[in-house]
């Protein structure tokens, strides 16, 4: 211990979620003296109350909606019902089996020294951990963000389930009301509706998930509307009443002016998150931050104190682990080598995982957005022979290519769609064009097959334009005077 408490390490990162444990053992595995300082536990929101938790939810919820629906593959199944502490049971069980990768145990084992506290930066270029001097060379900040809770009367003297808290549900509420209608709401709204709850959305925005492709809302909206949920888009909450065991009403405004209330019997927040960037010492420390407490860095990650470091959720990027993965190991080999390798802005995949899933990456597929020059090649799921047999097509492929015919962007609906957007990330990445994706042998039948066969009709449109229409003319003039 006392060896440690003299040590000055080459990386400190501050931060046991999924941007600091990748950033930890990325410069651990470079060979540099890393400690990693995490406040509570490791693992993340991912791990304790995100990507594992509502996967695992909505596991349990589909397959209570597949055992309903059922009966158009002439399999009637009778008697479903739900326990909801089971369902909760599963989800822990998952957490727990996937926590022993994240563990203490398991970074030590990486070469990575952990101290549980909270870490502040000092005005000397140390951190203060709870008493304690840690020195180090360079630092990387990765302590994430929390869900947002919005100035709305009444809902700061009400207990809320936020993303956060809802996981310490016993009891399913008969009826749930979700503020927010991007992915978060409409994933744990489908889940909730699937399991019994009453579900309603409420959305600002003029339709939910109002980052996606319209078409793409759409469809998660028909889904969600046959699960039993309620949306109520362009809608504002102007008052919450709300009382001590977590249930109330909202009084709610639409655009004409007119009022009207829902009551509920739980209330979740899922309207976006804020950065965990107070009481660091950031000031102290010289780390710049915006209006909305997001730390400043460059497109190396850096912050405007070079030897201070920042990936993850509290840098403004989008809020997805693996994009603070991928940024948390760049950050660590940038600050440990003195590297300036800068985080790609492009091919950023997302994917809402709803019943159908919604994946994107690139460019906008729709027209009020995308650039003019921009062919929006868009393959049905009708079409697809895999939705076919699955009865399930309310879904599809677009691709976005531009003027010399590369993938610039894709926007994917339907099951799996999260499966296949690898594909055409790397084919964003690297510049890839719809004829290269057209070319490369697919296996058949697969959901990827909508993407493929949208890149083919890419190809095909390029063919019929007139200049490769009398290209090809006249090599098949050349080809046949040559045969005779």
């Amino acid at each position: 211990m006392n060896a440690q408490a003299s040590l000055t390490w080459d990386l400190a990162v501050l931060g046991g979620g999924s941007a600091g444990i990748v950033a930890a053992k990325t410069a651990a595995q470079l060979g540099a003296r890393v400690v990693l300082i995490e406040a509570e536990r490791t693992g993340g929101d991912c791990l304790w109350t995100g990507c594992v938790p509502s996967k695992a939810l909505l596991a349990a919820a589909g397959a209570a909606a597949d055992a309903r629906n059922a009966g158009r593959f002439g399999i009637h199944v009778t008697g479903t019902t739900v326990n909801f502490t089971e369902v909760m049971d599963h989800v822990r069980r998952s957490i727990r089996r996937i926590e022993p990768v994240d563990s203490i145990q398991a970074l030590s084992t990486e070469g990575i020294s952990v101290i549980t506290g909270r870490g502040t930066f000092l005005p000397s270029g140390a951190l203060d951990v709870e008493g304690r001097v840690v020195q180090y060379c360079q630092a990387l900040l990765a302590t994430g963000a929390s869900p947002a809770i919005p100035p709305i009367p009444g809902l700061e003297t009400m207990p809320v389930l936020t993303s956060d808290t809802l996981w310490d549900l016993d009891v399913l509420p008969e009826r749930l009301a979700i503020l927010g209608g991007g992915s978060i709401g409409c994933e744990l709204g489908q889940a909730f509706a699937r399991l019994g709850s009453q579900v309603t959305i409420i959305e600002a925005a003029g339709r939910i998930l109002p980052r996606e492709d319209p078409r793409a809302a759409a469809a998660v909206q028909r889904s969600l509307v046959r699960d039993g949920a309620r949306i109520l888009p362009n809608t504002t909450v102007a008052r919450v009443q709300g009382s001590p065991d977590g249930s109330g009403s909202l009084m709610l405004e639409s655009p004409g002016g007119g009022t009207h209330q829902v009551e509920f019997d739980r209330l979740l927040v899922a309207v976006g998150r804020t950065p965990n960037t107070s009481g660091l010492g950031l000031d102290v420390a010289g780390v710049r931050r915006d209006e909305r407490g997001y730390v400043l860095v460059d497109r190396a990650l850096q912050t405007s104190n070079r030897r201070i470091w920042a990936a993850g959720d509290l840098t403004g990027y989008p809020q997805f682990t693996h994009t603070a993965g991928v940024h948390g190991s760049l950050a660590a080999s940038n600050a440990v080598l003195g590297l300036r390798r800068k985080v790609d802005i492009i091919a950023i995949p997302r994917v809402t995982f709803t019943d159908p899933e919604v994946a994107s990456v690139g460019a906008a597929t729709w027209g009020h957005t995308a650039d003019a020059r921009i062919s929006l090649p868009t393959r049905e799921h009708v079409l697809v022979d895999r939705a076919v047999t699955h009865d399930d097509t309310d879904g599809f492929a677009c691709l976005a290519i531009d003027p010399r015919g590369r993938i610039a962007g894709a926007a994917l609906v339907g099951p799996r769609a999260g499966e296949s957007l690898g594909e055409l990330t790397l084919a964003v990445r690297l510049g890839l064009s719809a004829r290269d994706i057209a070319g490369t042998m697919h296996p058949y039948p697969t959901y990827a097959d909508g993407a493929w066969n949208a890149a083919i009709d890419s190809t095909k449109a390029q063919l019929a334009r007139p200049w490769t229409r009398r290209t090809l003319t006249a090599l098949l003039k050349l080809r046949r005077a040559r045969l005779r």
